[in-house]
C-alpha cells in the first residue's frame, strides 16, 4: 500500500502530483480541515510547503495555530511533518510547532551543506548542491541543525515521540528518495 501524504494548503497543487510521481498518495487538506475538531485523516506524513505564513499565497497560518495540539499528537504517534519555508518577515510564523524556532525571511542561493549522517540529507540529491535556492534562515532554534548555507541553519531536525519534525527554508521539490524514504519510514496514524 502506498504511503498517505497530507499537502496542507487552501487548494490543489502541482506539488501533489510530483508526489504521486514518487509513489506516495498525496490527499489535501484545507485550513478548513485542519482546523475541524472532527476531522480525522491518517496519514504517514503532513507537508506544509512554501509560503503558508505569507497571505498573498495562503490563509493557512491560523489553521495552523489552531491546530498545533494535533500537530503534536500526530507527530508524537508516529507521522513525520516537512515543513517549508513562511516566506513571510515575521519571525514567529513558526510559534505553531512545538519546539522553539525563529524565521528570517532572505531569498538566497548558493551551496548547502546538510550533514551526511542524517537520514533526511538527500532532500536535495536530484540537484546541485552548489545551487539551491532558500527562502530563508533559522536564526535560533532548540532542533538539531542539520543543513546549513554559509552560517545560516535552513534545515533543522525536531524529533518528537516516535515521529520527526522537519523544517527546511529550501525552496526545491524534495528529492524522489526523500520523498520515499520520509513517508515510508514513517508510521500511518490519526490526525
Amino acid at each position: 500500500m502506498k504511503p498517505r501524504v497530507g499537502l496542507v494548503w487552501d487548494e490543489n497543487l502541482v506539488f501533489g502530483r510530483f508526489l504521486e510521481e514518487c509513489g506516495v498518495v498525496p490527499v489535501p487538506v484545507t485550513p478548513h480541515l485542519l482546523a475541524a475538531p472532527f476531522f480525522r485523516g491518517q496519514y504517514s506524513v503532513l507537508i506544509v510547503p512554501t509560503g503558508f505564513a505569507n497571505p498573498s499565497y495562503s490563509r493557512l497560518l491560523p489553521a495552523l495555530r489552531a491546530s498545533s495540539a494535533r500537530i503534536r499528537r500526530f507527530v508524537e504517534a508516529g507521522g513525520n511533518l516537512l515543513v517549508y519555508g513562511a516566506a513571510d518577515h515575521r519571525e514567529d510564523v513558526y510559534d505553531w510547532l512545538p519546539f522553539r524556532i525563529t524565521y528570517r525571511y532572505e531569498p538566497v542561493n548558493g551551496r548547502i551543506e546538510i550533514d551526511a549522517a542524517s537520514p533526511w540529507s538527500a532532500i536535495v540529491s536530484d540537484y546541485e548542491p552548489s545551487h539551491i535556492e532558500c527562502d530563508g534562515y533559522f536564526p535560533e532554534t532548540d532542533g538539531v541543525i542539520i543543513g546549513t548555507m554559509g552560517e545560516h541553519a535552513v534545515m533543522v531536525e525536531k524529533p518528537l515521540g516516535n515521529g520527526t519534525i522537519l523544517v527546511t527554508t529550501i525552496h526545491e521539490y524534495p528529492s524522489r528518495c526523500f520523498v520515499a524514504g520520509f513517508s515510508t519510514g514513517a508510521g500511518e496514524t490519526f490526525f
